[in-house]
């Protein structure tokens, strides 16, 4: 079977944090034209703004430094609502269209959560809207011109101290940023200033498949982010690694909880289980083992995501009788899975189809609860009906639609 199109990983090296400037700048640095990206810009039909670029550089690296020049305007804000019709009235990419909404969502709620309010109620100040609206869709165009197919992201170092924004002092990191964040893994670091803008935390966490080590790649190109201040401690730079992915599958992290239980009526299980799956657990498993005093008990083990570790750490104190529970983070690597529907003779199957990130099928397995429900209904063996799909859905070459399939 031919592989489908690679597309290219970026890896944003964030050693002295991001914001919407640098990540911009980075990515024009990577060859991206400036003029194409001004052209899809001004598909958004806004006005009164300009963006002016130069190479500068900080402690002898050179990078792109992007300012976004706003007059003065008319009124003063912008709200949520309003930056959603404009993205979905103007002619960019509709691939670009998704991705600035996204971000812009995350922006939004969490200055909701923040400020106590509706999303819909959420106001940017028109000078900052318009700074971040550009910041936004064009690293999500950019992204979309360079053929991206995955970011992934360093962990995030947030600085410290306090910001003048508009409306006061504000401690560093910005509750709006804090509030993105959440999930995501940063360190405080010794740096007395704004390490991550809320418009920076907004992109990555919207973006980003993962946050870690760098991915294993061939490294094609390498731009660099100039931000606006200057600093003896650090280069005030955003580094993107734009690379052709070597790995065979998909990388993500997730959080292993484990508690060893032995002294707990075994009928609760079954409720514990569904407890935690609707939480959000990607996988329980409860596995028999002697503990001390050759007790027979019960090992719990859930896998989640980090973001999730409160919530299932309170199912897990509500429901068992554990003192404690065991946390760590994990690398996982998983095929890439997408669904089909095969028309079988007694019925539609949902088939789950396995395979690696150059297109290769590995497996296919059709959905057992419909393969049962067609059983029962048509009177047949269970085995006749899973077959009959598996067959229509084709083997491991990749055959997915043959001859007389609906999909």
């Amino acid at each position: 079977m031919a592989g489908k199109k690679t597309e290219l990983i970026a890896y944003f090296d964030c050693f002295s944090g991001i914001s919407g400037d640098m990540a911009l700048g980075a990515l024009l640095d990577l060859g991206l034209s400036r003029k194409i990206l001004c052209a899809e810009l001004d598909k958004l039909g806004l006005d009164g703004f300009s963006i002016r670029v130069r190479r500068e550089k900080r402690h002898s690296i050179a990078g792109l430094r992007v300012r976004v020049d706003v007059a003065e305007a008319p009124h003063d804000h912008r709200h949520y609502g309003d930056i959603v019709d404009l993205i979905d009235a103007s002619g960019i990419d509709p691939a670009a269209k998704r991705t600035s909404k996204a971000i812009f969502s995350r922006l939004a709620r969490a200055e909701a959560k923040v400020h106590r309010c509706r999303v819909k109620d959420v106001a940017f100040h028109e000078v900052g809207a318009v700074d971040s609206i550009v910041d936004i869709v064009g690293v999500a165009v950019a992204l979309g011109l360079l053929g991206v197919g995955e970011v992934f992201a360093s962990p995030l170092p947030l600085g410290r101290g306090f910001v003048e924004v508009r409306h006061g002092r504000i401690p560093v990191p910005a509750p709006a940023t804090l509030e993105l964040l959440k999930g995501v893994p940063v360190s405080g670091g010794a740096r007395n200033s704004e390490l991550v803008t809320p418009t920076g935390a907004a992109i990555l966490a919207s973006t980003a498949k993962g946050f870690g080590e760098m991915p294993r790649m061939r490294i094609d190109r390498i731009g660099y982010g100039v931000g606006s201040r200057r600093s003896d401690e650090a280069p005030n730079m955003l580094r993107v690694v734009l690379g052709h992915p070597l790995a065979r599958f998909e990388q993500d992290r997730v959080l292993l909880l484990e508690s060893h239980l032995d002294d707990m009526n075994p009928e609760i299980f079954d409720h514990l289980m569904d407890r935690l799956f609707e939480e959000g657990a990607l996988d329980v498993t409860l596995s028999p083992i002697q503990m001390k005093k050759n007790r027979p008990g019960t090992a719990l083990v859930v896998v989640a995501s980090p973001q999730d570790r409160e919530r299932m750490l309170g199912v897990i104190f509500q429901e068992t009788t554990t003192l404690g529970v065991r946390c760590s983070e994990v690398g996982r690597y998983k095929l890439h899975r997408k669904w089909e529907t095969v028309e079988t003779t007694y019925g539609a199957v949902r088939v789950k189809i396995s395979e690696e990130l150059n297109g290769t099928v590995l497996n296919i397995m059709p959905e057992y609860e419909d393969c049962r429900r067609l059983a029962k209904e048509k009177g047949v063996p269970l085995k006749q009906i899973y077959q009959a799909a598996l067959s229509l859905a084709g083997t491991a070459s990749g055959s997915l639609a043959p001859v007389g399939a609906k999909k």
